[in-house]
């Protein structure tokens, strides 16, 4: 049975705003935040300070390019 999981496409992006002292402390957060959520090592793909926090865009690969798709695999006939 195929899971939603399964049927994305390559990546899930969450973005968020976390509260912080620093630039530093703010892209610490954002890394712990995807061990938090279960999705192991996340990218940051956009990160701006403002004083008194970070917005932050973190980026979980399911499919790298050239990976083996499984949303792909379950249309092609054998």
């Amino acid at each position: 049975m195929s899971t939603a999981m399964n049927r994305v496409m390559d990546a899930i992006d969450i973005e968020t705003y976390i509260i912080c002292a620093t630039a530093a402390e703010g892209k610490t957060l954002a890394l712990e935040l995807g061990r938090e959520m279960n999705l192991g090592d996340v990218d940051i793909m956009f990160e701006e300070f403002d004083g008194y926090g970070m917005r932050v865009r973190l980026r979980k690969y399911i499919y790298k390019p050239g990976a083996r798709y499984e949303w792909l695999a379950a249309h092609v006939k054998a």
